[in-house]
């Protein structure tokens, strides 16, 4: 059953890759990015092993602590846990829940991250090689570290799974895990300032996680090179001992998620209630509108990409700390109107097949345009205003006020009109409502991140003449030219805006079925 559903893992990872050549495209360029990381951890454990075992132990305790702690808190996050056998789904099957985490287990180390965890944990023998002793331990080690990583990883997400069962506790958890991702850069600097100033400790702490759940299986072979057999079994019991804790704990949790899978809340809606819908002229602009914003408004989809707004002006101020936090807060509505103005490059994909509603309609491709962007607009120029505002009015001098302000809204305006014309074309996998925000179709996200970065170019380049003239103007202080770089703003922006309404609406008109087709597909897949 186990080699079964292995085969039956990699058999619809290659017909989804099989259906796109793009994505097969993108699925090799990742696999490629894994490979030269590999290539470079590999070489640095050959290196390591010629130098003091006290170095390498340390270094191989506190990178593979990590790795374990990685695999544990962010296995939504950095390693993506592969939905393609999904326990809801195997449940049919006649299994126990015992091959069933077996088969999970092959599963997850048989994948791209296990790969390379695997891979990398095999490596170390490059290292301790050079220490006979090491190479015994490691032998007895190296296969229980991978597995408490990997393990680790499918407890952690079904316990999570099973506490948040429900469907609104799954969104608000999905807004709020963003947070500590967009600020984990001061975090890291914040940390890597701390071991900076008191480096000595680093070889202090780092043994330490030996004796802990994280890094015990790590450190056996460091040990055991150093002739310490003692601590060697030691750690060696506190991993076996982890990692059978660990097993039991997945596999309470799975059995229960089993029995009780996961329930969607409803809420009673008073009626006649028509909310956005009953707020704005009929037609087809004015319920493509409401439509829209009614996802704004309530879809936590929508809703995390507008998490980033309140973070910026915080990650201004903490890279400009030392220096004059003001200027760098001057440009916060600038670049956040960068930010939320390019999250509409593909609106068309949160509609999933629904988006077939419309096109039954007949509403025009233009109309269609027009209401995402009014929809998206109604709520990022008032925070671009504010964020525009508001480091002006703490500086108590308005005179490069209009300069950023009209940079700000170009940026918005220019954005929403690439986007028009490229969310008529492209159409790329997202989460379903109330599923995991970080789901992932493998191969896409190289392709989605490239075509993101090409199109924030485009924007870029539409709006540089209303950027450069207001970046002129703020440090030459400049204030005729500061209203000069308003007025280019708006007007290029709007001229853009406009365009791209008119040329993405043309190719909706044409284009619609094609992406309903594609859109069906992703679902299928």
């Amino acid at each position: 059953m186990v080699a079964t559903l292995l085969r039956l893992r990699f058999r619809v990872l290659g017909n989804q890759l099989a259906r796109s050549p793009w994505q097969l495209v993108g699925f090799i360029f990742g696999a490629l990015y894994g490979v030269l990381v590999l290539v470079g951890i590999v070489a640095a454990l050959v290196l390591l092993g010629f130098g003091d075992v006290g170095l390498a132990g340390t270094v191989i305790v506190g990178a593979g602590s990590l790795v374990t702690l990685g695999w544990a808190l962010v296995p939504l996050v950095a390693f993506g846990v592969d939905t393609t056998l999904d326990p809801e789904r195997l449940v049919v099957f006649p299994m126990s829940t015992t091959r069933m985490m077996v088969a999970l287990t092959v599963v997850a180390v048989c994948g791209i991250p296990g790969m390379i965890t695997s891979a990398a944990a095999l490596a170390t023998v490059a290292t301790w090689a050079h220490w006979p002793a090491a190479v015994g331990a490691w032998l007895v080690s190296t296969p229980v570290a991978v597995l408490t990583a990997v393990v680790a990883s499918r407890a952690v997400s079904t316990v999570a799974s099973g506490v948040g069962s429900g469907r609104r506790f799954r969104e608000v958890a999905g807004i709020l895990i963003f947070i500590p991702l967009i600020l984990a850069g001061p975090i890291i600097v914040g940390l890597a300032s701390g071991v900076a100033v008191n480096a000595a400790t680093l070889a202090e702490v780092v043994p330490l996680l030996g004796w802990t759940p994280l890094g015990a299986a790590w450190a056996v072979p460091a040990d055991a090179a150093t002739g310490d057999l003692g601590a060697a079994a030691a750690k060696l019991l506190i991993a076996l001992v982890t990692l059978a804790a660990l097993w039991l704990l997945w596999r309470a949790a799975l059995a229960r998620s089993l029995v009780r899978p996961r329930h969607t809340s409803t809420a009673a809606v008073r009626p006649g209630a028509l909310g956005w819908f009953g707020r704005v002229p009929t037609g087809a602009t004015g319920a493509i509108f409401a439509r829209a914003v009614t996802y704004w408004t309530r879809d936590p989809r929508y809703l995390r990409q507008l998490i980033a707004v309140p973070l910026v002006p915080v990650l201004l101020w903490f890279y400009a700390r030392e220096g004059d936090p003001l200027v760098a807060l001057a440009f916060s509505a600038p670049i956040i109107a960068f930010i939320i103005g390019i999250v509409v490059y593909a609106d068309i994909s949160y509609d999933g097949t629904a988006f077939g509603t419309e096109l039954a309609t007949g509403a025009r491709g233009r109309a269609d345009r027009l209401g995402r962007i009014l929809a998206a607009a109604a709520l990022a120029v008032p925070l671009v205003v504010l964020a525009a505002i508001l480091p002006f009015a703490f500086a108590g001098d308005w005179t490069q006020f209009p300069g950023v302000l009209g940079m700000a809204l170009g940026i918005l305006f220019t954005c929403y009109g690439v986007c028009a014309v490229t969310s008529a074309q492209l159409v790329v996998p997202v989460a379903g409502s109330g599923d995991n925000p970080f789901k992932r179709v493998p191969g896409t996200t190289f392709l989605q991140g490239l075509a993101f970065f090409g199109i924030w170019l485009v924007a870029l380049a539409l709006s540089a003449p209303a950027v450069i003239v207001g970046f002129i103007a703020y440090f030459t202080q400049n204030s005729a030219l500061s209203w000069v770089a308003l007025a280019v703003g708006i007007v290029l922006g709007v001229a853009v805006l406009v365009a791209g309404i008119l040329i993405g609406g043309r190719m909706l008109d044409s284009s619609g079925p094609v992406l309903l087709a594609r859109l069906k597909a992703m679902k299928n897949a």
